[in-house]
């Protein structure tokens, strides 16, 4: 897997970006591979109009916060943000709201829409409804449910929610991939045995305790992902 990813999250005077809401957090991480890689984009946007006071108690970013930063507004950073996503997976929560504000953004430029940027879209919202039906969705729920730390998460800040989010896609997709799928795809254990060749002189080490505690965990939480069906311990027969 060598797509490129975006974990995303955008924070916003309000909840209608037709209406004349607008953004005032940018936040994005990349990952290939499944690994962040360390490039990110976070920007604070002064939205050009007032911020109410519910909004500011959710994010806890105030108009004040931005004239003090001496934040640019989107049209000054509008084309930095359409080039770092341009062809990517984007990783949102909710995804909905957040390339609806994107769109609403890069429209008053004359820019392209998400989709014009060559970017598809994964809304890890609609992928918990479906891995866990009827049962809470939010990422504070996910993260819970991954025994994920979210003790710095004070307001919906972008960044945070990128980091927190980063880490619920990985637990909640770590069932999609296996050894064989990272090793090269072999199509059956004959196959597989046919392409390694073990010298006679490998020494074979056996894992000790704390590995296996570790092993063991690492099973758990393919458990709690998986609903009891790991296929490690189910064809092990444990």
């Amino acid at each position: 897997m060598n797509t490129r990813q975006i974990i995303l999250d955008t924070e916003t005077t309000g909840l209608y970006p037709n209406s004349g809401d607008r953004m005032v957090e940018f936040a994005g991480l990349e990952m290939t591979n499944r690994r962040l890689t360390h490039r990110a984009l976070h920007l604070y946007i002064h939205p050009g109009r007032d911020i109410p006071e519910d909004a500011a108690a959710v994010h806890g970013i105030t108009l004040a916060d931005l004239e003090a930063k001496n934040a640019p507004t989107f049209e000054q950073v509008g084309q930095q943000i359409a080039d770092f996503l341009r062809g990517a997976e984007l990783i949102i929560h909710n995804a909905k709201f957040d390339v609806g504000f994107l769109d609403m953004e890069f429209g008053r430029m004359g820019l392209p829409t998400v989709e014009g940027l060559g970017c598809t879209v994964t809304d890890t919202l609609g992928m918990a409804r479906k891995m866990f039906p009827g049962q809470k969705a939010s990422l504070d729920a996910l993260c819970t449910r991954f025994d994920i730390d979210r003790s710095k998460r004070v307001f919906h800040g972008a960044l945070i929610d990128c980091e927190l989010l980063g880490e619920v896609y990985l637990a909640m997709t770590r069932g999609q991939y296996d050894l064989m799928d990272e090793y090269g795809g072999y199509g059956s254990e004959d196959d597989a045995a046919a392409k390694i060749q073990r010298p006679p002189s490998l020494k074979v080490l056996s894992a000790g305790e704390a590995e296996l505690a570790e092993h063991e965990a690492y099973l758990d939480t393919l458990d709690k992902i998986t609903a009891g069906k790991c296929l490690w311990r189910t064809e092990a027969g444990a």
